[in-house]
């Protein structure tokens, strides 16, 4: 498997043959299946190794799944999410629907080129706490201060309201990735408008409910 040019799979050397096939056989899978629908027996067939292979190096599925997300996650995920993010955050913007509207167009793309590994995140993250604990702290505090001083910038300016950058956070957030995730992820068979449109009236919707009232 393949993020934005860097051969996952092939990232430690110290994997064999084998293993690397299992790993990228299993991502495909959980990415289209899901975790708990994919059986090793689909992911020994895919990997064209006998399903006994799979419990030698990884010696569960779980295993497997702890082995393809967390150090994919650490090592690659992690300061790819950074790297990408803060070019929204460091910039300059005049208003905050500026950046919000920068914020959807990047964690679009971001998603658009990464979907088989954040498909997986998202999918499993609710039901392995630890996937959810790495994921805050290698990838969610450092981003969540920046968005800190973000929202305090535009309170001072007067553009957002005066409530706790926290609360501010969580419900631009949760509407953001909502959408993101629904069109591209859930259900992006659905009855869309067009992408320009349907970001324009997230943008709306979340300054009506934080833009201060005159």
């Amino acid at each position: 498997m393949r993020i934005r040019g860097v051969n996952v799979s092939k990232d430690n050397e110290k994997l064999t043959e084998k293993q690397r096939a299992i790993i990228d056989a299993a991502i495909e899978l959980f990415a289209e299946k899901g975790f708990a629908a994919t059986s090793t027996n689909e992911i020994a067939k895919k990997a064209e190794v006998a399903e006994g292979t799979i419990f030698k190096h990884f010696k569960s599925k779980k295993g497997l799944l702890m082995s393809v997300v967390s150090p994919m996650m650490v090592k690659l995920m992690a300061p790819f999410i950074k790297n990408d993010i803060n070019k929204v955050i460091d910039k300059e913007y005049d208003t905050f629907q500026e950046f919000i509207r920068e914020m959807i167009e990047n964690r679009t793309e971001f998603l658009k080129k990464n979907l088989p590994l954040l498909r997986i995140l998202i999918q499993e993250i609710p039901f392995h706490p630890e996937l959810k604990e790495q994921f805050i702290e290698h990838i969610g505090k450092d981003i969540f201060a920046k968005l800190i001083i973000v929202v305090e910038h535009f309170q001072a300016k007067g553009q957002i309201i005066d409530a706790d950058p926290y609360t501010i956070i969580r419900m631009v957030a949760g509407s953001i990735f909502a959408y993101i995730i629904a069109r591209h992820v859930v259900v992006p068979e659905g009855n869309w408008d067009r992408e320009e449109v349907e970001i324009e009236r997230i943008i709306e919707l979340i300054s009506n409910g934080i833009t201060p009232r005159e």
